[in-house]
């Protein structure tokens, strides 16, 4: 069956529910979840050519599936930018970003705010190699350009970071990269596209952890990156097939049907961090509070310029304490004391997540990478969800009534 093609100029609600594949001869509406480990080919010299990549078409699913390719589809459709490749998990995103694009004696500058794993990934395990990374700080332009060495491939940057929401400007930092002959990597996981689209400012690739809003359930783990054509089918494409980072068929249908609420989901529950992030500024108990859309925030207005107006559904906070004990007594208190908020170090559910940052996600790290990145023991992470707001603000105070 043939689909009827799409018009050009789509707005980006319409692309999150009509990006795919074409139908099958059953003329099926909702997308096809291909569980299937290979394709037959219908003769030998046409398997050679698919084989040899001198033709399209599907042939082994750990690098070729149509339920996987719908979604790589729509996500680069949503992110504005030309292919995606879709992987097993956030971080295996970033693994095959680096093995595509790194060798012994390159380097990378990267900001000291990003997630845990990925500065152990890069900082460390990557070192192992015979890559060398500068890490620097997120929002100061200046140190990124300082840091610059003839052999410098790569930035790399996740804005807004996790969990003290600094903000990058990422046209700046594109400049950078590009004036020394680097691409611009940007974790784009907290706002997804429905908020910021990376691409927009000058980034080259984008990168997804699926598990997080782009699924928005809590269902399945994937990741992504989204590129240009060249970068997708020419570098990561080919590590992807020998490495095996491949994303199942089922995960990718559960993040393709996913995208097709992701707008309506991001501006709900970006409505809700707010009021919750402007109620925690206000209570006696909290000494700060960080959220991009709090006018309070050092970025604040940079953020709403790439975010589309939107603070996105990630806010942390700091409970008032004396020292690093009572942080970290007080911090438990507060997320022990809740009733509703789901206790685990994921985020982008539709059910609300409160965690520790300093002792799940960045519990790896050692006390002075904790303390570069700003992860202090009196640090809470809130990912809000789609309950009602009241509620959310009633379980809270849980706890932070009776520090």
């Amino acid at each position: 069956m043939t689909d009827r093609k799409l018009p050009d100029g789509l707005r980006p609600e319409t692309l999150a529910v009509r990006t795919a594949v074409d139908k099958s001869q059953y003329g099926e509406n909702s997308e096809t979840l291909y569980l299937t480990s290979s394709f037959t080919q219908p003769d030998s010299e046409l398997a050679a050519r698919r084989f040899a990549g001198e033709e399209e078409g599907f042939i082994y699913s750990r690098f070729s599936n149509p339920t996987v390719a719908s979604m790589e589809m729509r996500l680069a459709a949503l992110e504005g930018m030309e292919a995606a490749v879709g992987t097993a998990s956030g971080m295996g995103a970033i693994l095959l970003m680096c093995l595509a694009l790194l060798k012994a004696g390159d380097h990378v500058v990267c900001s000291r705010s990003v997630f845990g794993s990925t500065l152990k990934l890069i900082g460390t395990e990557f070192a192992k190699f015979g890559v060398e990374t500068t890490f620097v700080s997120q929002t100061e332009v200046a140190q990124w350009k300082a840091a610059i060495r003839p052999s410098t491939r790569l930035l790399f940057a996740e804005t807004p970071t996790n969990p003290l929401a600094d903000v990058c400007d990422i046209r700046a930092l594109a400049d950078i990269a590009h004036e020394s002959g680097a691409l611009l990597a940007v974790d784009n996981c907290f706002c997804s596209p429905a908020l910021q689209q990376p691409a927009r400012f000058g980034a080259d690739i984008v990168v997804h952890s699926g598990t997080k809003y782009l699924d928005g359930q809590g269902r399945v783990i994937a990741g992504a990156l989204c590129a240009s054509q060249e970068l997708v089918t020419g570098k990561f494409v080919p590590v992807m097939r020998s490495a095996g980072i491949s994303l199942s068929p089922f995960n990718a249908w559960v993040v393709l049907k996913g995208l097709e609420t992701l707008g309506i989901r991001m501006e709900a529950q970006s409505l809700r961090a707010l009021e919750l992030a402007r109620w925690l500024e206000a209570h006696p108990k909290v000494e700060r509070v960080y959220y991009p859309a709090l006018p309070s925030h050092p970025q604040h207005e940079l953020a709403m310029a790439q975010q589309s107006g939107r603070g996105g559904a990630v806010l942390g906070f700091d409970v008032k304490a004396a020292d690093a004990d009572e942080a970290r007594r007080k911090a438990f208190h507060v997320i022990d004391s809740t009733r509703l908020l789901s206790v685990t170090a994921n985020l982008g559910d539709v059910k609300s997540i409160v965690t520790h940052p300093a002792s799940t996600s960045h519990g790896r790290l050692t006390e002075a990478q904790r303390q570069a990145a700003g992860i202090r023991q009196n640090l809470i992470r809130l990912a809000v969800g789609l309950e009602h707001v009241e509620d959310l603000k009633d379980d809270l105070e849980r706890g932070l009534g009776t520090l």
